[in-house]
């Protein structure tokens, strides 16, 4: 007898190398100096830390954001961009992976989207597998 937890396989938990960022969402509120980030991770079996950094169009560093040990597949926090001078246009990097006390961090998936600062609202980015 076969009994499966799953009605879809896709929804059963990950390993590590296999736990990825499914969607991330950027909401730009109407002071345009403050972004809710979203997630949705796959499903996992070991709880994964993320860190999302904001570059401006100078290449300066304008926001950072770090979520150790995640318990949530999907949740969002907010970030304040943080330029005495913003641009219009920021680099958001994001990066996915385990830490080890005795060991250099793994990555398991990386990725640059862009936030639209002259555009206040939900500006959605599927990530593609």
């Amino acid at each position: 007898m076969n009994i499966d937890f799953f009605d879809n396989p896709d929804d059963a938990p990950k390993s590590r190398d296999d736990v990825r960022i499914k969607t991330l969402g950027l909401y730009l509120f109407e002071d345009q100096m403050r972004v809710a980030v979203g997630f949705e991770i796959t499903k996992f079996l070991e709880r994964p830390s993320i860190e999302v950094i904001l570059m401006n169009e100078r290449g300066e560093k304008s926001g950072s954001l770090h979520v150790i040990d995640t318990n949530d597949a999907n949740f969002s926090l907010t970030m304040h961009i943080r330029d005495s001078n913003p641009t219009d246009t920021y680099d958001v990097h994001v990066k996915v992976y385990y830490a080890h006390p005795e060991k250099d961090p793994v990555t398991v998936q990386e990725f640059t989207r862009q936030l639209d600062r002259t555009q206040i609202g939900e500006q959605s980015h599927p990530i593609e597998a």
